[in-house]
Order: structure tokens, then C-alpha cells, then sequence
């Protein structure tokens, strides 16, 4: 005998409630065994393969590319040769962490999200066609109205890349103007080094452009709908902000005479030491002395709220990516050294470039650092996300002059001598953080940076 199984989207990330299908790997007819992969999503966080946990034969596929998928819904019917066979528990993990009116109510956003009872059928409509190309491509695919199974890919194993959709559509266009208003500054050196247009073209074509084009209403991406839900919620909570500056020459010594040990010790590829790696072991000693910082808010309808003070230290690290901001987090901090911290900074650096970053780095975060001086800004205002009561910000390092008091000629002397500054921004969760902790923990934070050595004292 044989049985129909739907097999649903299961919860492949923390607060993750759906998910934009990138693409098929599959269509009605194939024969799939477990592991095989069946589709490629776009969550809120991360772009992830969906695999089979069955063999048998796709009979059904609820959606379209782009169309999103609610977790907890199916998204394809499998047809399996045991009839005693129903899909795990474990995979309907988020219908027991939402409410069933947040399940059945319509997605507010432009894709509709069909229920069980009026999804089409879109078998009909696959194809053996499979695509390669990153979330980022994909939209400028959309916004261009380009079918991606036509457009050569030049990257490895033959994924698409956004300079392949670009030479598309100057191909398609026949060599007639290119409309570049929309493009940013990278992109504009892209068509014109394939153009041979030069500077003062690509203005008057931009110029142009912009007079006789027309608005257009785009969709959000995953990540943006999750920003726009999260952001909105989060500014609900009443946040205390900190600032302070922070000397940074003693760090970069030390950093420095690190760096050096590790190049002579090693045998192989060398972890270079960068500044992050002392932030986010600073913060976990912090975290260890005023632990109401590492906690979780949690409210229960008609239950007084409550803490949960959490014993790991797993600091998240925001990340810029091609898709969009992602915020990693490096597991039990506080167990971990510096060089530790320094290779799973590299590999979570590495994973999400690549759009690899799993569920797993995802979830479980109880505090977090961004690091956005690296692009720019001195003071910032970070915003929390519910499930933490503090977040910390890293402005720019400058090179700025301060006094220093010294001893000459048996006399205490001022003088002005140059010192490398950068500013962190806290923001912490008035409700249950006073301003006098949240201001002890940003001074602790302080002395363990700009003296490593109480730093390196205080490691286990």
C-alpha cells in the first residue's frame, strides 16, 4: 500500500514564521531518497536547503518560486510505500510556539501565503530547470524582470552572480541605453567598463533616467520583514542608552604581540587576531560579573513577568551580508579563548558571505555586539530585539589627542599626546536594567579593554 504524506516547512531558525521559497530542486514525478534536497528558502536570517526525511515520489508542490511558505505548513506531498508512516512531531515545532490566529491569518506583505484548504497546485509548472544564485541576485533579477534559467552563470559550479544579470540585460537591450539610476556606485563601474560609456554618459543616462522613469512598489525581502516586525516590536520596550569612550593603544599592542605568537606557533593557515575577538571576550567578563545583562524578559498572559538568568554566554555578532543583516552567535563565550573566538568569528564570517550560515549559529542568542564602525559612525543608538535585555555597538577607532599627565624635570607636566579612540553605545531594557548597572558593566567593559592585562588575568 501506499500513503500520501504532506510534508510541512519545519522551524529552521529562533522566531522564524516563514519562509520565501528561492527555488525547486524537485517536481511532481521525481523519486526522492532521504537527505536528497527538495527545495532552497529564504528565512528570515539565512537562505537554507530543505532535505527529504523519506523515499518515495513527489506528487505535490503547494507553491511557487518567491511565494512564501508559512512553518508548519506543507509545502510538498510525498507519496511513501509505509501507510503507518505521519511526519514527526518535531517538525510542527512552530505551531506550538504561535498562536493559531498568527498561523491562519494573511501574511501582511505582497506575497500571499496559501492556506491548506485554497493552496494551487503548482506541479503543472516545474521544470528540470535548477538555479544557483544567492537571494540578492534573485532580486535584482525581479526588479530587472529577468528569468534567471536564461542567464549564464559565471561563478563556481555555474552560480549565477550579479554581474551575469547585468550582462543580461545590457545584452537583451541590444545595445541601447542602460538605465543606471537604479544601480549603486560598483555596479555603475560594472557597465561601464562593459560599455566603454564614460562618466559623463552614464550621468546624462542616470539624469534622463530619472526624468522620464516611473516609481515602483517593491516588495520586502524575508530579512526586511523580519526587521520591520522585529524593529516595531522592539521600540515598544522602553531602552536606557550609554555611551563612553574607550583608549585602545595597550589592545593594539597586545594585539599585535598575539598576532606575532600565533604566526610563529602555527604549522598552517594563521587566525589573525582582529580587535572583535577581545570585544566579545570582554563583554562575556563583564556578562559574568552583572548577570542581569545576559537575561531574557518573559511574560506570560496573566502571570507576573519574570527573568530568566541565562548561564551561557552566547554572544551574537552582527553581520552584514549579501542578503542582508544577519545576527550569528558565537556559543558559551565563556568558555572559550580569544584564538578560540577569533576561528569561529572567521567561520561564521566565512558561512555567511557564502549564504551558509545554519539554523543552528541563529538561534539561542542572549546578547549581542555590532560592530558597524567598521563601515562608518562614531555614536550609535542599537535597538534591542525582545529575547535580550542588552545590545552594545562599536563606533570607528580615531586617532585624537588627550591630555597626559607626566613627570618632568621632577614636575607634573600636561601635555597633549595622540591616542586611538572608539566610542561604544549601549542600550539596555529599562523595564528591569537601572541605569547605575547598565553604567558599572560599560566601565568594566572599559578597564578590561584598556588594560589587557586584567583581561588576560581574569581567562580561564
Amino acid at each position: 500500500m501506499h500513503s500520501i504524506i504532506p510534508y510541512r516547512l519545519a522551524d529552521i531558525g529562533e522566531g522564524i514564521t516563514e519562509c520565501e521559497i528561492i527555488q525547486w530542486f524537485v517536481k511532481p514525478g521525481d523519486r526522492v531518497s532521504q537527505f536528497d534536497k527538495i527545495c532552497e528558502v529564504a528565512s528570515d536570517k539565512a537562505t537554507v536547503e530543505i532535505t527529504s526525511r523519506y523515499d518515495g515520489v513527489i506528487r505535490k508542490l503547494y507553491y511557487q518560486d518567491s511565494e512564501i511558505a508559512l512553518v508548519g505548513k506543507p509545502i510538498v506531498d510525498i507519496e511513501i510505500e509505509s501507510p503507518d508512516v505521519s511526519e514527526p512531531a518535531a517538525s510542527e515545532p512552530a505551531i506550538q510556539e504561535a498562536t493559531k490566529d498568527e498561523i491562519d491569518k494573511p501574511a501582511e506583505h505582497a506575497f500571499a501565503a496559501p492556506t491548506d484548504s485554497s493552496c494551487k497546485d503548482y506541479s503543472a509548472d516545474r521544470t528540470n530547470d535548477v538555479v544557483y544564485a544567492t537571494p540578492a541576485v534573485r532580486r535584482i533579477a525581479r526588479e530587472r524582470k529577468v528569468d534567471l534559467r536564461f542567464v549564464p552563470g559565471s561563478g563556481k559550479g555555474g552560480r549565477i552572480l550579479k554581474e551575469d544579470v547585468h550582462r543580461f540585460v545590457e545584452q537583451q537591450k541590444q545595445g541601447g541605453a542602460i538605465e543606471t539610476s537604479m544601480l549603486d556606485s560598483s555596479e555603475q563601474q560594472f557597465v561601464q567598463a562593459n560599455t566603454g560609456a564614460s562618466a559623463s554618459e552614464i550621468s546624462l543616462s542616470s539624469a534622463s533616467s530619472v526624468v522620464t522613469g516611473k516609481d515602483e512598489l517593491v516588495s520586502l525581502s524575508p530579512i526586511q520583514r523580519a526587521m520591520f516586525r522585529n524593529m516595531t516590536e522592539s521600540l515598544a520596550i522602553p531602552h536606557f542608552r550609554f555611551k563612553d569612550e574607550i583608549e585602545l593603544d595597550a589592545l593594539m599592542q597586545a594585539r599585535c604581540r598575539i598576532n606575532s605568537y600565533a604566526a610563529e606557533i602555527s604549522d598552517g593557515e594563521t587566525v589573525k587576531m582582529t580587535y572583535m575577538p577581545f570585544f566579545v571576550k570582554a563583554a562575556s567578563l563583564a556578562l559574568a560579573k552583572y548577570p542581569i545583562l545576559n537575561a531574557k524578559v518573559v511574560t506570560q498572559p496573566g502571570e507576573a513577568p519574570s527573568l530568566l538568568l541565562r548561564a551561557a554566554h552566547n554572544i551574537g555578532v552582527a553581520m552584514d551580508t549579501p542578503g542582508g543583516l544577519i545576527v550569528p552567535n558565537i556559543k558559551n563565550v565563556q568558555t572559550k579563548s580569544l584564538l578560540d573566538i577569533a576561528a569561529e568569528l572567521k567561520r561564521l564570517a566565512h558561512a555567511g558571505k557564502s549564504g551558509n550560515i545554519s539554523s543552528a549559529d541563529l538561534k539561542g542568542g542572549t546578547f549581542t555586539l555590532s560592530n558597524v564602525g567598521m563601515i562608518g559612525g562614531t555614536y550609535l543608538s542599537p535597538v534591542l530585539v525582545d529575547s535580550e535585555v542588552c545590545i552594545g555597538a562599536i563606533g570607528k577607532v580615531q586617532r585624537l589627542p588627550r591630555f597626559e599627565t607626566a613627570m618632568v624635570d621632577g614636575a607634573s607636566v600636561e601635555r597633549v599626546v595622540p591616542r586611538h579612540i572608539l566610542v561604544t553605545s549601549w542600550s539596555a531594557d529599562h523595564r528591569v536594567v537601572d541605569g547605575a548597572t547598565m553604567a558599572r558593566f560599560a566601565v568594566l567593559y572599559k578597564r578590561l579593554l584598556e588594560h589587557p592585562e586584567i583581561m588576560l588575568a581574569n581567562l580561564k
